[in-house]
């Protein structure tokens, strides 16, 4: 079997695909791919919008994070990543659908990236736009908050949902005024403090960059 990941080192969807690969168990190689540079005419044959990530199973080429993660789940074995109820499922395509539309921007591009992945990169940080991710973020966890199941997201099971809410707030929470504000959430707070501890957090977990390795 030929699996290959190509996707950017730190982009919070190339995690997300590495979490369901993690916990389905699943071996793959990977390809490194800077969306912020040029792409090549090899990655726009595969992708032509020219963004991360991209699987590739046995020549079987599919990208959209979503895609990629749910095609993970029916094509291996290991736990099921998608509840069976259709009230579950339902819910866990509500919380997907939240963080990617309305937590992935203040969230991730303004208050880690400033905050936190500008900073390590030795790059200029802009504490208006820290200011503004906070500001959008409290709603986007004010959602999430409601909405959230225990012990997981969609109830009993870790599903995709996890992974996903997990890989924004992973990055979220780096951020010192990141972390105050998910500890208002206490139901929020208190999934995050245990599904960190999945093996597949720490094994993916991309670090930060150096100021010699950012192009």
């Amino acid at each position: 079997m030929s699996l290959v990941l190509h996707g950017y080192h730190y982009s919070v969807y190339n995690r997300i695909a590495r979490l369901a690969l993690a916990e389905k168990g699943v071996a793959y190689d990977r390809v490194e791919v800077n969306p912020f540079a040029e792409p090549s005419p090899e990655y726009l044959a595969l992708h032509p919008f020219g963004r991360v990530p991209t699987l590739v199973h046995d020549g079987f080429v599919l990208y959209e994070t979503g895609a990629i993660t749910r095609y993970i789940d029916r094509s291996f074995a290991g736990p099921a990543l998608q509840p069976g109820s259709p009230q579950a499922l339902a819910r866990m395509d509500q919380l997907i659908g939240v963080i990617d539309s309305y937590g992935y921007w203040p969230m991730v591009r303004q208050v880690f990236s400033h905050r936190v992945f500008r900073a390590a990169a030795g790059r200029p940080v802009d504490e208006a736009e820290i200011a503004q991710g906070l500001s959008g973020s409290a709603k986007v966890l004010a959602a999430l908050e409601a909405l959230a199941s225990e012990p997981f997201l969609t109830g009993a099971d870790l599903s995709l949902a996890d992974l996903h809410v997990g890989a924004m707030v992973a990055y979220f929470t780096l951020a010192p005024e990141g972390t105050a504000a998910l500890a208002k959430y206490p139901r929020l707070a208190a999934w995050w403090a245990r599904v960190r501890q999945h093996a597949s957090f720490t094994t993916t977990d991309p670090g930060l960059p150096k100021p010699d390795r950012v192009t």
